[in-house]
């Protein structure tokens, strides 16, 4: 199944007559209300937000067409280029609209904000980011001065990883090479990838260190210039989400990694070994071998969805019969799965590259999950469809743990330990593994610049404590952090990952213990976007993530999880 674009534009033509719109459109905008905003009544500026909204809209519709072009032909990589570059030029003069905002006097704010509706927390948001906000000129110093400083530094990143080969076996082999050795199923394949991957890494310390030590006092200094109170402050604004909340999942967390040590201790037990290393983390366990055709896949996740949810089941439905999806791996075809939510004036599209493997049943329960959400949530608008990080993942880890549910009911015993297995380590990557990447954060952000020796030392530390006595983490581990991409990019990024898994596990467990209307509530919540910090939203639930309780209550449900997968054994 290959999906269908002409639900967006049905030939480039047509695009183009959009996009030529949109341009001019944007021209008159410019000229019609910058630096005008401050003499506007609420009329007028209400209007002046549809006409942004318009505008942007088309801008979107148009590259999003282009970009799933791409994905399944990436020798289309000149076009894309060419939208880019122009839709970029449109956007330019369309920059001042929520700069200029920031700038109003709060009381205009707040009477603008007081009637923007279904709009009211994305400018509540720009409200609040205005006291981080400098001038416009000072805003292109900034700008400029990032090409040379964090963008530069992590343009170096990227490039020196990616340059980075691994020996293998008298090759040399890419990193995302090396790496799926360690999930092999042979012992000393996986000691010989550990080895490799680490004497790739070894030379390159003393670079990736000095990057690290300027991104973070690059990271600093814009915080101290934008009067941020921490270096966590910027990220936790963007995800709509309070120091509290996050402080509250990070200490449940850290409180609980017992969880994690008993599993590692059972696995070595499994696997015949006398000590656990760090090698050993992804040895596999029985996996359910048969095949899965993607008809077979298709019924096994409309039937888990239906037990569920009609909405659910129907929304799925039409994703398949009205090609919303492009199933295959094919030349040119990029790799991975995603689903892109387009925009409000049609549906989200999903890629996949299906194998026929248990784990591309899985990846399109997440991908239909993030669909379903992306579609419910078109009725609140393109500036708010989209949803922060921290709730980005709760349809799609929901719709795993649906499908978790119902193949539980169909496997055989060797079958289930493996599942909840994966289903556990799953979890521990997304929870627990990247709080420990916002520990590493937390400790090193703190400190002055490093040496690569104590970066190493704060990293393993950090690491053994999720691990307990459970795996022997070796002095090739501790290099490590070295290659985590986050770090560079998007520092105190990663919690968001346990964020949203911790805050997925709570809610599936007030389904599973019959909260009373708790489809009726979760589908409102899906249906509200990013249009309600996500603290409003869980509240509908009865529940406060700002209360470690919240947390708390999802841990046990992991806990349990593990003692369901002990009593298997």
């Amino acid at each position: 199944m290959n999906w269908d674009l002409n639900a967006i534009f049905n030939s480039l033509n047509e695009a183009d007559d959009v996009l030529n719109e949109a341009q001019k459109q944007a021209k008159e905008f410019n000229e019609n209300y910058k630096g005008k905003l401050a003499e506007f009544n609420v009329f007028e500026f209400l209007k002046a937000v549809e006409k942004y909204i318009n505008i942007n809209e088309k801008i979107s519709r148009v590259m999003t067409y282009i970009y799933l072009q791409f994905a399944t032909d990436t020798s289309k990589g000149n076009l894309l280029s060419r939208y880019e570059t122009i839709s970029t030029k449109i956007e330019e003069d369309l920059v001042f609209f929520e700069l200029e905002f920031t700038k109003l006097s709060l009381q205009k704010q707040m009477q603008f904000i007081e009637h923007l509706g279904v709009n009211k927390l994305y400018f509540e948001t720009l409200r609040k980011e205005a006291k981080h906000k400098l001038s416009e000129n000072e805003e292109k110093i900034l700008m400029k001065k990032d090409l040379t400083s964090s963008s530069a530094f992590s343009r170096l990143f990227d490039e020196t990883i990616s340059n980075t080969k691994f020996f293998w076996e008298g090759n040399y082999v890419s990193e995302e090479e090396i790496l799926s050795k360690l999930h092999s199923s042979d012992r000393e394949i996986r000691k010989k990838a550990q080895i490799s991957l680490t004497n790739g890494l070894k030379d390159k310390q003393k670079l990736f260190a000095f990057i690290f030590n300027q991104i973070k006092k690059d990271w600093n200094i814009e915080c101290e210039i934008r009067h941020y109170n921490t270096p966590e402050e910027p990220r936790h604004i963007s995800n709509k989400a309070s120091q509290k909340s996050v402080d509250a999942l990070i200490n449940v967390t850290n409180a609980n990694t017992d969880i994690v040590e008993e599993y590692y201790n059972i696995k070595k037990q499994l696997l015949g070994y006398k000590d656990l290393y760090d090698y050993d983390r992804y040895a596999p366990l029985k996996s359910i071998d048969r095949e899965i055709p993607f008809e077979e896949a298709k019924e096994m996740v409309l039937n888990s969805f239906k037990n569920f949810s009609n909405t659910f089941y129907e929304i799925a439905l039409k994703a398949f019969d009205e090609k919303w999806i492009d199933v295959y791996p094919k030349d040119g075809k990029r790799g991975g799965a995603f689903s892109h939510g387009a925009t409000p004036k049609t549906h989200p599209f999903v890629m996949l590259n299906y194998t026929n493997q248990i784990r591309d049943v899985f990846t399109l329960a997440h991908e239909l999950g993030h669909a379903i959400h992306q579609y419910l949530a078109r009725d609140v608008g393109y500036l708010n469809q989209h949803t922060p990080l921290t709730t980005a993942e709760t349809a799609s880890i929901f719709a795993e743990m649906l499908l978790f549910e119902d193949m539980k009911k169909k496997l055989n015993k060797e079958e289930l330990i493996s599942l909840y297995a994966n289903k556990l380590e799953d979890i521990f990557a997304t929870l627990f593994r990247q709080i420990v990447f916002t520990n590493f954060e937390r400790r090193v952000h703190s400190k002055d610049e490093l040496s690569e020796d104590e970066f190493n030392i704060i990293w393993q530390e950090e690491n053994q404590k999720m691990f307990g006595k459970s795996v022997i983490l070796t002095n090739n581990y501790k290099l490590w952090w070295s290659y985590i991409p986050h770090f560079i990019h998007s520092p105190f990024y990663c919690y968001s990952y346990g964020y949203a898994q911790l805050l997925v596990v709570s809610l599936f467990n007030l389904y599973k213990n019959g909260y009373e209307n708790f489809e009726k509530d979760y589908i409102f919540f899906l249906r509200t976007g990013g249009s309600v910090e996500p603290k409003l939203q869980i509240q509908n639930f009865g529940k406060d993530i700002d209360n470690e309780d919240f947390w708390q209550e999802g841990i046990d449900s992991i806990r349990k999880m593990l003692e369901e997968f002990k009593a298997l054994l």
